[in-house]
């Protein structure tokens, strides 16, 4: 669906991206997340057509975006951001008017925007779009860039200072546009809505491609297991207490081992025994304060 290969933006011989190379595979939802500055929305511009390259190529749904971005854009969905509203037009009018510039036929355009409405739900059609709440009108943008049916998203920050309920529901509704068909290429500052909707995720660093990979392969190159041993004694210990419980946390399986070994010995009650795999949070965390 995307290829990226060797794309660099330079700003006053400053660079916002180096030498990328990136495919997202068609039906995917890849996350691309980083630092601010990383690259992220400078990739998804080059990528929608909206910025050129100073040098690389994009090619996007085997073309390239540079002699072919008519074509290649209507069937691109982009949602930046920030994006305005016309706040004195009912919301029906205001996607009715995109749907004409989308070149979507009347009767189809309203059965569309019907549907989205619905599916999204969002009922607020006779509503001026001024008078709607911040994630209603985060829904009313994601509605406008699915008007014309398009086969790829690029989303910017889709669920941006929105409270926690709409958010999710986003995040959700994203799965849905994937199961049908869509690919979905989003950046994203809440890891754990990353970690739960992508196939993929690609980490950017001073606009250099770190690791792009599924979860699974993240944890087994980044990642580190943290094992938990809860018990009870009435022994003083030097284990840390919580609850008038002791434990032990720590990535050494010796130490668990050894633990486990005076639990069973001294006959102690084991409480509980658990084993956490890192986060998407803790590994990106780690990758950028790490040297």
């Amino acid at each position: 669906m995307i290829v990226l290969k060797g794309l660099t933006k330079l700003y006053n011989k400053t660079p916002a991206v180096q030498e990328l190379d990136l495919e997202v595979k068609d039906g995917e939802i890849m996350g691309i997340i980083g630092h601010n500055g990383a690259g992220k929305t400078t990739t998804l511009k080059m990528i929608t057509g909206l910025i050129e390259p100073t040098s690389g190529c994009v090619e996007v749904m085997g073309h390239d975006m540079s002699s072919a971005s008519l074509h290649i854009k209507a069937r691109i969905g982009y949602l930046p951001e920030e994006s305005s509203l016309y706040e004195n037009m009912r919301v029906v009018d205001y996607l009715m008017f995109f749907s004409e510039l989308y070149r979507v036929p009347r009767r189809r355009a309203r059965a569309r925007i019907d549907e989205l409405l619905t599916s999204l739900n969002l009922d607020a059609g006779k509503k001026l779009t001024g008078e709607l709440s911040k994630g209603m009108k985060r829904k009313v943008a994601i509605a406008r860039t699915l008007l014309h049916d398009p086969a790829l998203l690029v989303l910017d920050e889709p669920n941006s200072g929105l409270d926690p309920m709409t958010s999710f529901f986003i995040i959700n509704y994203l799965r849905t546009l994937r199961e049908q068909g869509k690919t979905i290429l989003l950046s994203a500052h809440n890891l754990f809505h990353v970690e739960y909707v992508c196939d993929r995720v690609a980490i950017l660093r001073n606009g250099k491609l770190v690791v792009c990979d599924n979860m699974e392969a993240i944890r087994e190159r980044l990642g580190r297991r943290e094992y938990e041993v809860v018990f009870k004694t009435d022994d003083r210990l030097e284990y840390e207490q919580d609850g008038g419980n002791y434990f032990l946390r720590t990535d050494e399986v010796d130490e668990i081992a050894g633990l486990l070994d005076d639990i069973s010995v001294n006959k102690w009650a084991l409480v509980n025994l658990s084993v956490r795999e890192s986060a998407l949070e803790d590994i990106y965390v780690r990758m950028m304060t790490e040297p």
